[in-house]
């Protein structure tokens, strides 16, 4: 029942606020939620494609965080952060800790498709050995295309006690080496390498790579365009200074290029990207290995397939249904063909000569 008093109406005892009153909790409860996610928020605008919309989104953001940080509201989603491990999401760093100097890598007008992929090696050298007792320590990075093929060497990797997996996969979608704002894989790799102390490094990017965009430019420096000469230098120093930090830390590295994908122009592009990535690979004989991905996935028309024949003549679907990703059926393809890379860069084999005869 309402009752009528001298100020609020009442429905069985109970007082009813007002319509202005109520709006005013719900703008509080907005504004209190803006300010714990702050930083978040702040992050995502430096993150647009530069425009209007990422002008006016970083001037309503910036101060936004500024309080957040004042009033120690930022807290409570930085303790979350901290318990599962990704402290670093809401840093804006766009340090490519890399040398600027220019990347001296072969290059060719195309990437040409050879029978197998780009195996270096040392000449007159004697490749390091490894045993059970003292197993390659493997590292598996990249964004999201690392991450099936990933899982498919782990599996491999377990059928032989000479090859560890450490660290496990740091596969991180929507990632690249163009935008290191929006992950610096430039950073986590060299605090990886301290950490993990791997002997062998698979790495993949480029999936988000197409784009003219970047951020992280030397001084004076400007990118055009996609795949203009500015953008393969750049992209070449990118990659060249990854394999030569990883190298110089002792760790041999295999590159997974792009796949053929359903789409023509996006496999295009990423032709493009493994052209730069092939040429800074073949510069570092010894130090690196391509795994072309496009030959190993191509249809018999040298075209996108969705499913090919596995060792038993069987047809196997490889792909994910996006076009771009790979299937379990597609990675364990690519898992062998790293095998066979580590497998020529290190003696992996020798050490069962050592086992007593049955």
């Amino acid at each position: 029942m309402v009752a009528a008093t001298g100020k609020r109406a009442e429905v069985d005892g109970r007082r009813l606020s007002s319509a202005g009153r109520a709006l005013v909790v719900i703008v509080l409860a907005l504004v209190f939620g803006l300010l714990l996610d702050a930083p978040g928020l702040h992050k995502s605008a430096f993150n647009e494609s530069r425009g209007t919309h990422r002008t006016v989104a970083l001037a309503l953001t910036g101060p936004l965080e500024s309080v957040s940080h004042a009033l120690r509201l930022d807290r409570p989603r930085l303790w979350v952060k901290e318990a599962l491990g990704r402290t670093s999401d809401d840093s804006i760093d766009t340090t490519v800790a890399v040398p600027v100097a220019p990347v001296h890598h072969a290059r060719g007008p195309r990437l040409v498709r050879s029978t197998g992929a780009a195996i270096p090696g040392r000449p007159g050298s004697k490749r390091r050995a490894f045993t059970p007792k003292h197993p390659l320590r493997l590292w598996i990075a990249g964004d999201s295309l690392v991450i099936e093929p990933g899982y498919a060497l782990q599996r491999a990797a377990l059928a032989t006690p000479v090859i560890s997996s450490v660290g496990g996969v740091d596969g991180r979608i929507a990632t690249g080496l163009d935008r290191p704002d929006v992950f610096n894989w430039f950073l986590e790799i060299r605090h990886q390498l301290k950490v993990v102390h791997p002997n062998a490094v698979l790495l993949c990017f480029g999936g988000n790579d197409d784009k003219a965009y970047m951020t992280g430019l030397p001084a004076g420096v400007s990118i055009d365009s996609f795949d203009d000469p500015s953008w393969r230098h750049e992209y070449a120093r990118r990659v060249g200074g990854l394999i030569d930090m990883i190298n110089r830390a002792g760790a041999y590295v295999v590159w997974m290029g792009l796949p053929v994908t359903a789409d023509a122009a996006q496999t295009s592009r990423f032709d493009q990207i493994n052209s730069v990535v092939d040429g800074v690979v073949r510069a570092r004989p010894g130090g690196a290995a391509f795994v072309d991905t496009y030959r190993l996935l191509q249809g018999p028309d040298g075209g996108y397939a969705q499913y090919l024949q596995n060792l038993s003549g069987q047809l196997e679907d490889v792909r994910a249904p996006d076009g771009v990703h790979l299937a379990p059926a597609g990675a364990a393809i690519v898992a062998r063909e790293v095998l066979k890379d580590l497998n020529t860069a290190y003696d992996l084999t020798s050490w069962r000569k050592a086992l007593p005869k049955p």
